[in-house]
């Protein structure tokens, strides 16, 4: 069972008091975006098999969003973050290159 520690509450949250909401970092889309951009926005997401940044909210607790980082094949978790946060924080991105030697962090979107 997936395990993610709320960074707002501190609360060690097993996923069924969690919502998950999809990939995060993405670009969001506003007014006067084009159609391509915004169903890019809305439909293209990154499947990766490795490492993947996830937003999640901590519905059965103190209800905040928050980002993970964690391995989509072994669900290891490199960290959670303030979803406020544009990037992963260096030592989120420490933990998963030296966890997973080579990776490289790569702003999607």
């Amino acid at each position: 069972m997936l395990t993610l520690r709320c960074p707002y509450c501190g609360a060690m949250c097993d996923e069924t008091e969690l919502s998950p909401g999809g990939e995060a970092h993405l670009k969001r889309r506003g007014p006067g975006s084009s159609d391509g951009d915004f169903e890019e926005y809305l439909f293209m997401r990154e499947n990766p098999m490795g490492v993947h940044f996830e937003r999640w909210r901590h519905a059965m607790g103190c209800g905040k969003w928050f980002h993970a980082a964690r391995c989509a094949s072994t669900n290891e978790v490199f960290g959670t973050y303030a979803a406020q946060t544009t990037e992963p924080p260096k030592e989120i991105r420490e933990a998963v290159s030296h966890g997973r030697p080579g990776w490289i962090w790569r702003n999607f979107r």
